[in-house]
């Protein structure tokens, strides 16, 4: 007897309800359980237990061999001077740039600018910087002889400089661009215009009324995005390898080169470098946050004394130029990738090539296909995963009218704060040892552990604050929950959830070390096939590599923004 309509709904609703009471406690399973089984597989081998090593027993001979690699101490030192360095200047240039320009032009075009740069993946915009800036650069071409004098290429360490500048460089643009779009998501739920009215109304010029009002209630929100950025450039390896010294590495990247060191011992030497990565994130996260107590107890006095401020130019003139200098860094390491890989003959010190070929490309094309498909592929299946996830967790956020604690939000953080080293090693000795190394689930798996925190930092807001009397007048009407999710709420929420998903989208395409380790060499991407071209493979089979990796985040964000505008095209409100 076929089933009444009544009675296929209630079967529809019964699934609904159960998939959004599920949805939270799962999502935490899917990317809470391989990071602790990563670190617990870190961890033993750390202290020799790796029994399908030979190792049965726990020691500390692992740190003992650590300790005694020769240059270690100095791995460190540039770990912690790019990684502490980059996120000050970051966390500087996107506050004052907030701070100065509020409420202006320049504020908007930043907003504008912001999507591009996040969707560059690290390692082709390394690639770009590194074409941009080296001694036979674009910078040097354009420059020479009239204004450099010189007629050859100079020997200079400007890309993998000792000092690590050129990383520091790289990263500060992206992660400055990643701290201006949480800024710009918290400043929504801060009353930014009437604390700013108040403060005007009391004297105080636009500078000083912003970082007395605002930035007090604006930096507690963004701790937890600063800590993440903090880890990730401490232990950051594409970029690393790309654009940092190669004797020593940085940390993060001589770790993973012992990885796969044909001496089989080194594995448990790895292992305690990937521990140790860990305590220098710890011991980083402690220090900064005793140098946040610091700057307040030191400024206390400012805020409270009732200075109104200065005019603010100093600052306009330095933030709009770091800006403009970020800006045109990014644009020029892309555009620089584009020409390389149609370039034909380049001589120097010519600034554009002598003529121009698609062969690069047609060549590439037959080895490009392959990691392409997986990057893709990869991409899609842990995009659809996340947001699957993240609109039950939402959902049942407002169908229960709960809000995420702190303690919730450090654990959607976990993935962001625990360095990739630290927990992918351990990982895949468990993917190893259950034959699922290689495979599609653990790469899509491992890319999903990442995907879904962006995901849902970029789709929360939008989903919170839009308003509820949408969905309870379509139950007045007569439909369904499910159908009123179906039929109004998604709809109104097409452009959040489609440029959620170019977000997440960009952020799998952009994945290294998750590839390394749950491709296991058998499954690549345009990220490991760039990386591994870099270190000394022709510019322009490099320029290929490197610009369709970015072009496909490019592509997804552009979907994102025209999909809607046409589907709504004659209804002005829903493009919004």
């Amino acid at each position: 007897m076929a089933a009444t309509p009544g009675l296929q709904g209630r079967r529809r609703r019964g699934l609904w309800d159960a998939w959004l009471a599920a949805a939270p406690a799962m999502t935490l399973a899917l990317f809470l359980v391989p990071i602790a089984v990563g670190l617990l597989g870190t961890w033993l081998p750390a202290f020799g237990y790796l029994p399908a090593l030979g190792g049965s027993g726990l020691t500390i001979d692992p740190w003992r061999r650590l300790f005694a690699v020769p240059g270690l101490g100095e791995a460190v030192r540039l770990s912690l001077a790019t990684g502490i360095g980059s996120t000050v200047l970051s966390l500087t240039i996107a506050m004052g740039s907030l701070a100065a320009w509020h409420g202006t032009g320049v504020e908007r075009a930043i907003r504008r600018t912001l999507a591009p740069v996040l969707a560059v993946p690290h390692a082709a915009l390394a690639v770009g910087l590194a074409f941009l800036l080296a001694p036979s650069g674009w910078i040097a071409r354009a420059l020479s002889p009239w204004a450099t004098g010189w007629h050859h290429p100079p020997d200079l360490a400007i890309v993998q400089d000792p000092g690590g500048l050129a990383l520091t460089f790289g990263l500060v643009i992206k992660e400055t661009a990643f701290l201006l779009f949480m800024a710009l998501a918290a400043m929504q739920q801060i009353r930014v215009d009437d604390g700013m009215t108040i403060a005007r109304s009391l004297g105080y010029r636009p500078l000083a009324a912003w970082i007395k009002t605002i930035l007090p209630q604006l930096y507690p929100q963004m701790r937890l995005p600063v800590f993440a950025v903090l880890a990730f450039a401490l232990s950051v390896v594409d970029m690393g390898m790309i654009l940092g010294p190669a004797t020593p590495p940085p940390l993060a990247p001589l770790i993973l080169r012992w990885t796969a060191d044909p001496d089989l011992s080194m594995r448990f030497v790895a292992a305690a470098g990937a521990g140790l990565q860990v305590l220098l994130v710890v011991a980083a996260i402690a220090l900064w946050i005793a140098a946040e107590r610091a700057v307040a107890a030191a400024s206390r006095a400012w805020l409270v004394a009732g200075r109104r401020g200065g005019s603010g130019l100093p600052a306009r003139a330095v933030s709009g130029a770091a800006q403009v200098i970020l800006a045109l860094a990014a644009a020029g390491s892309i555009a620089g990738l584009g020409v390389w890989s149609v370039a034909a003959r380049w001589h120097w010190p010519e600034s554009l090539p002598a003529g121009w070929r698609l062969s690069t490309w047609t060549g590439a094309m037959p080895a490009l296909a392959a990691p392409a498909w997986t990057t893709l592929g990869a991409g899609l299946a842990s995009t659809v995963l996340a947001l699957v996830l993240v609109v039950g967790c939402l959902e049942h956020e407002q169908r229960h009218h709960v809000r995420p604690t702190r303690r919730a939000l450090w654990l959607l953080y976990t993935p962001l704060l625990v360095p990739q080293i630290g927990f992918l090693f351990g990982l895949q000795v468990v993917l190893v040892a259950l034959g699922l190394d290689g495979g599609w689930l653990a790469l899509v798996w491992s890319h999903l552990l990442f995907v879904l925190p962006y995901i849902f930092l970029s789709l929360a807001d939008p989903w919170r604050t839009l308003d509820e009397r949408y969905q309870r007048t379509a139950a007045c009407l007569g439909a369904a929950p499910v159908r009123a999710f179906l039929a109004v709420k998604l709809p109104m929420l097409l452009r959040p959830i489609l440029v959620a998903g170019a977000v997440g989208l960009s952020v799998s395409v952009a994945q290294y070390l998750p590839t390394v380790f749950a491709g296991a060499g058998r499954l690549t991407t345009l990220t490991t096939e760039a990386v591994a071209l870099a270190s000394g493979a022709d510019r322009r089979v490099i320029g290929v590599y490197a610009f369709a990796q970015a072009l496909l985040p490019l592509l997804g964000f552009g979907i994102a923004l025209a999909l809607p505008a046409w589907l709504y095209r004659r209804r002005r409100g829903m493009r919004r």
